[in-house]
């Protein structure tokens, strides 16, 4: 009988998986999601060794109008929309190669946060693969099912976060590991 590795045990990492995307040595967005934010990392790996280029997480979101008492919603889908439509303006504006999506192991589930993460990723003009009917519908990206209607909130961060030069982006994005 084999013994399982510990990280693999406490369900933290796929090490087949793993082995996989290093030999690809393609660059890899990991999207992972906490009990109350969601993490963007733009990572590079050398000899198995990582290295993250660019990382965020949905607190960032605060900066560009995300409205305070809303602040236990910085996991839900527009969260997850918004940070992937951030993360790949960084990456298309330092002119980083196209990566791929790590999700871990998170449940691959259709129309969850992180296809809605994939989905701001496509958005913001980083070319990746998918199919077009993984992802949420259109008003729960937007949040018109949540308890307050967050539509015109979205929009107004979404236009937010095309306008910002590189710079203030740069400068947001320093403190937040």
């Amino acid at each position: 009988m084999k013994t399982l590795k510990r990280r693999r045990k406490e369900n933290k990492t796929n090490y087949s998986k793993r082995i996989k995307l290093l030999k690809g040595e393609t660059p890899r967005i990991l999207f992972r999601k906490t009990n109350k934010y969601i993490i963007a990392e733009y990572i590079t790996s050398k000899e198995a060794q990582d290295k993250i280029e660019i990382g965020m997480n949905s607190k960032t979101l605060i900066k560009y109008g995300w409205p305070k008492e809303m602040e236990g919603s910085l996991k839900s889908i527009p969260a997850s929309y918004l940070i992937g439509f951030l993360i790949g303006k960084k990456i298309l504006s330092s002119k980083k190669t196209t990566p791929i999506l790590d999700i871990g192991m998170i449940r691959n589930l259709h129309k969850t946060k992180p296809y809605a993460f994939l989905k701001g990723l496509v958005d913001s003009g980083i070319k990746m693969k998918y199919k077009e009917g993984v992802f949420p519908e259109k008003d729960r990206i937007e949040g018109k099912n949540m308890k307050a209607d967050f539509s015109k909130t979205f929009n107004e961060i979404k236009s937010k976060i095309e306008k910002a030069p590189l710079g203030i982006s740069q400068k947001l994005n320093e403190g937040v590991k």
